[in-house]
């Protein structure tokens, strides 16, 4: 929707004057509305990361002192945080000039400058990254080693219990290796793109390249959550019993099942 917004007023190509020239100009023309979407986005993509780590690697601990409130306050500080962040960003960096709105180019010095593109690969690439591969990997550790008890107790044998135990491996390690390399792959042109404008500060802002890294890294916000549908065993069982079709027809073969299974029993008898 913000995407819609910002863009549909670009191509409008208005003369901005006066206080609404401003603030259209710092919140819509600027994309400080839409980037704040963004980084929530990814700000959240974080925190979800590690309540899976703290749940899975953790379970007492999760389930003695994690509380809703805490899931509540987490999700309040991603957006707000994101807010203030690119609130404060664009206000010092930003300014109106002959009716033009020229975002993100007014800096107090070049070391500003610089600091703050390198604050912003580390925040927000680098640091991302690194819980991902922190947290799903002890999340792997934790599913191989509860995977290797359940296939020497379990009742089915322990071919049975190793081949799910196999499945269950491979079904994460691929998902973390999907959702980590996409996530990698999908913002490093956004983050090169940025680099490239600190070392030239007379880079244009709004180019055929900027515009082509934003989409890429707009593809993996949309497409991460059909990610784990597809590729997530536990959410995709979710999904599939929350479709109305899919709990008709398990309920039609349970009852068929116990229907027969009835009948067995009474000729048996």
């Amino acid at each position: 929707m913000l995407i819609t917004i910002t863009y549909a007023v670009k191509i409008c190509n208005i003369h901005l004057t006066g206080q609404l020239g401003y603030w259209l100009c710092m919140m819509i023309i600027s994309e400080s509305l839409m980037w704040t979407g963004i980084v929530g986005s990814i700000i959240n993509l974080g925190g979800i990361t590690v309540e899976r780590y703290i749940r899975v690697v953790h379970p007492i601990w999760s389930k003695n002192k994690l509380r809703n409130w805490m899931l509540y306050l987490a999700i309040v500080f991603s957006w707000f945080a994101s807010l203030v962040y690119n609130i404060i960003f664009v206000l010092l960096t930003s300014t109106v000039l002959d009716g033009k709105c020229y975002a993100y180019a007014i800096w107090s010095s070049t070391a500003a400058r610089v600091l703050f593109c390198i604050w912003n690969f580390l925040s927000f690439y680098v640091v991302i990254l690194l819980i991902f591969l922190f947290c799903y990997w002890r999340i792997l550790v934790v599913i191989r080693r509860q995977a290797s008890v359940m296939a020497g107790y379990s009742a089915a044998g322990p071919s049975t219990a190793q081949t799910h135990s196999n499945q269950i491996q491979t079904n994460v390690i691929k998902t973390m290796i999907i959702v980590s390399i996409f996530y990698a792959i999908a913002w490093i042109p956004t983050e090169v793109y940025f680099v490239l404008m600190t070392v030239n500060p007379h880079l244009a802002f709004l180019v055929g390249l900027y515009y082509a890294a934003q989409f890429i890294a707009c593809l993996y916000t949309c497409s991460n959550p059909f990610i784990y549908a597809t590729k997530f065993h536990p959410v995709k069982q979710v999904l599939l019993r929350m479709i109305p079709c899919i709990k008709t027809s398990d309920q039609a073969t349970s009852n068929a099942t116990g229907t027969s299974s009835r009948s067995v029993h009474g000729r048996t008898a």
